[in-house]
């Protein structure tokens, strides 16, 4: 009997065969004369080293993909569930059990060919899809979202040994794992909560990761931005939180700040921010304001265009109208909105890029006194004029120390009572108007107290107007 090559096989399975065939190795028999042919009396296995064993079956590595009958009926024998069954066969109109019947009409031996616990494309992890729906469902139950995004967490080796099989006996273009455990686990949140939620891909208001070996389940929910205008009534609180300046709010205050952390107990983020954390459940916030006023500057007109920051919001806000009367009323006459409108992240860089105009009213005591006509003479001689300000010294230890040139719009309505001057006035975005009155010891350059020749000392500030139309119209 003459040994059979590679290269004499034409037939598909009889190649199948022929791989899995044992072939004879050479030994010598010393009971034998010296001289006389040599016997084969063992086997070696021959292996081509495309064969992979799972759960102790060889898989058919050269069966023809689907959607072919054989490539199906070779996907059924190894065991794959309906759901992969589905994603892999190219049949997207038909149901895995549905193709499953198909195949069983064709050959009634398959039905009985493979018999096997686990699936090897997804270890019958879709089962376990109600499960995690019910997890997520019970999460997110309170939430106030528009949009969802889902991500599953996989075994490395799990995705590897799938994506193996699939690429050689999957139809082309056969749907992922992952992307298709997370639209099974979409579909069915949607069915069980007869809705028909926006499920994206980037910037969701809630972000779903889910293990698949462990089944556990973390929701993160992204920040709700809300936009709105503050009216600042006091001289006596800042726009932001400011950390006690003992212990700068660290280890739950100290005797300085009797506890609070906080140099100041209100600001305006916390009279708008905390009954908006409170009513949505949230860890914290943070606030976004189109620049700042000093703490004893108030804030009139309009008020300064902000976004307050929600971070990580737990509940819903069923009327919003309510809770910015809880916050006028709350505030107690130190803060003033009108009212708050849901916005996106984006809009911060806008407001914090802003260079609007704005206006002031500014009133200051002189040290003598002066003829009426030359202090309204001297002063209406900076409108219109370009100026040049280093940086105040009062804001040295955080502002870059540099000269910035501003223009002074416009000067109007002054004001004079014995030696106490008031003005309007209107200047370019980031002009400190303080300095301009008193000069910061010649570093505002020109500036009131030079043009009288005198010292002007600052009695009151107010911001009237910020003149943001063209940039903020849309809100």
């Amino acid at each position: 009997m003459s040994k059979t090559s590679p290269k004499d096989i034409d037939d598909d399975d009889t190649w199948h065969q022929f791989s899995d065939a044992g072939y004879s190795s050479a030994s010598v028999n010393f009971d034998n004369e010296q001289g006389k042919d040599i016997q084969v009396n063992s086997e070696e296995e021959w292996f081509d080293g495309d064969d992979f064993e799972f759960e102790g079956k060889t898989l058919d590595w050269n069966s023809p993909p689907c959607p072919t009958p054989l490539g199906i009926a070779h996907m059924i024998k190894i065991g794959t569930c309906n759901h992969c069954l589905k994603r892999v066969s190219g049949k997207n109109n038909m149901s895995g059990e549905e193709i499953r019947i198909e195949a069983y009409t064709r050959d009634n031996s398959l039905e009985s060919s493979f018999s096997n616990d686990l699936c090897p494309l997804c270890e019958n992890l879709f089962d376990d899809v109600d499960n995690i729906v019910e997890r997520i469902i019970e999460k997110i139950n309170n939430l106030e979202y528009t949009t969802i995004q889902i991500g599953i967490h996989l075994p490395k080796d799990l995705i590897q040994e799938a994506h193996e099989i699939t690429s050689r006996h999957g139809a082309s273009q056969s749907m992922p794992l992952k992307t298709s455990m997370v639209l099974d686990i979409q579909n069915t949140i949607n069915n069980n909560l007869n809705a028909d939620i926006n499920f994206v891909k980037d910037k969701p208001d809630i972000m779903i990761l889910v293990d698949g070996l462990t089944l556990r389940v973390d929701v993160d929910v992204r920040p709700i931005y809300y936009y709105g205008r503050y009216r600042k009534l006091s001289r006596e609180i800042p726009q932001t939180r400011w950390p006690c300046r003992a212990c700068k709010g660290r280890n739950k205050g100290c005797d300085s700040c009797e506890g609070s952390g906080l140099q100041y107990i209100d600001s305006v983020q916390d009279l708008v921010g905390e009954p908006l954390r409170i009513a949505l459940d949230a860890k914290d916030t943070s606030f976004h304001g189109m620049g700042r006023e000093d703490i004893d500057v108030r804030m009139l007109g309009l008020g300064r265009p902000f976004i307050i920051e929600i971070k990580k919001p737990m509940g819903r806000i069923s009327e919003m109208s309510n809770l910015v009367k809880e916050i006028n009323t709350n505030s107690d006459g130190k803060v003033e909105i009108d009212n708050l409108i849901k916005t996106e992240r984006s809009l911060i860089a806008k407001i914090k890029n802003s260079r609007s105009d704005k206006s002031y009213n500014i009133r200051f005591r002189i040290s003598e006194e002066l003829e009426a006509e030359f202090i309204t003479n001297s002063i209406l001689e900076l409108s219109g004029v370009i100026i040049n300000q280093e940086t105040p010294r009062r804001v040295s230890h955080r502002r870059a120390d540099k000269i910035r040139k501003r223009k002074i719009v416009d000067i109007y309505n002054i004001i004079i009572e014995n030696n106490e001057v008031e003005f309007s006035i209107r200047a370019e975005a980031g002009t400190y108007i303080k300095e301009l009155v008193h000069s910061d010891e010649g570093r505002t350059n020109p500036s009131v107290s030079d043009k009288l020749g005198v010292d002007c000392e600052i009695l009151w500030l107010d911001v009237n107007e910020i003149h943001d139309d063209e940039e903020n119209k849309d809100n």
